[in-house]
């Protein structure tokens, strides 16, 4: 039986191993405005396999249209956050899934960031000296700032409007399931877009040491599995309905 889904609600879903980070991140998100006619869900998955695994559950558990994925140690300081990605979602039906970090290129490394990078990066501690004079009470978004297609985005955080399943077969730990999945939402004829954010939307705490050689194993496969789109850009990859 097809679940049905709920075309007014916002799910965070949310792998954690980590109480401290997870409750900042929840008090950010108790912060933010919510769409009149809309209500919200909160999945907290923990002790998960690997991060695509831990995103099937949360994806099965919850009957929201917009889903967002995202780590325990990202806090998102933009109040009117729902309201923006929904207006960004119904500006296009074929946009599928939205970041806020991405690369409109596939490296022909395989490696995310050896591309040019679109979005915003702010780390912990570093918003508030590069933008001294920040209001971020009044700040909104507008479509008319602009959004940028991305051929990936950066795991995280993924937002999307449309359930594809993670590829929880191939992907057994913790790394390239953002890469994956954006060549998944691309190659299902979907947009994967990131915002122009003139102020950041959120802040990364991101402090975690990157096991090198885990990483380079699931970039082999990645290199393998999508070989024909290295160094291609989302134009290039996006199948055409």
């Amino acid at each position: 039986m097809q679940k049905t889904i709920n075309e007014h609600k916002f799910a965070f879903i949310i792998c954690t191993n980590n109480d401290l980070y997870l409750q900042e991140c929840i008090h950010y998100l108790n912060q933010l405005i919510i769409p009149d006619g809309y209500e919200t869900d909160l999945l907290t998955i923990y002790e998960a396999a690997s991060m695509t695994s831990g995103y099937n559950e949360g994806m099965a558990s919850t009957d929201a249209r917009y889903k967002i994925y995202l780590h325990q140690d990202v806090f998102i300081v933009n109040r009117f956050f729902l309201l923006d990605i929904l207006s960004i979602f119904q500006s296009d039906p074929a946009i599928g899934m939205i970041g806020m970090v991405g690369y409109p290129i596939v490296s022909p490394t395989g490696i995310m960031w050896h591309s040019k990078r679109i979005g915003a990066l702010p780390l912990y501690g570093g918003h508030e000296h590069a933008y001294p004079h920040a209001d971020y009470k009044s700040y909104r978004y507008s479509l008319t700032d602009g959004i940028s297609d991305a051929a990936l985005i950066d795991g995280l955080m993924m937002i999307t409007s449309q359930d594809l399943p993670w590829d929880d077969t191939t992907l057994k730990e913790w790394h390239f399931y953002d890469a994956f999945q954006s060549m998944n939402f691309l190659l299902h004829g979907y947009r994967v877009v990131v915002p122009v954010q003139k102020l950041p939307w959120f802040i990364h705490d991101d402090g975690m040491l990157l096991s090198m050689w885990s990483y380079n194993k699931y970039r082999k496969i990645f290199m393998e599995k999508y070989a024909p789109y290295l160094g291609k850009s989302h134009s290039q990859i996006r199948k055409k309905p």
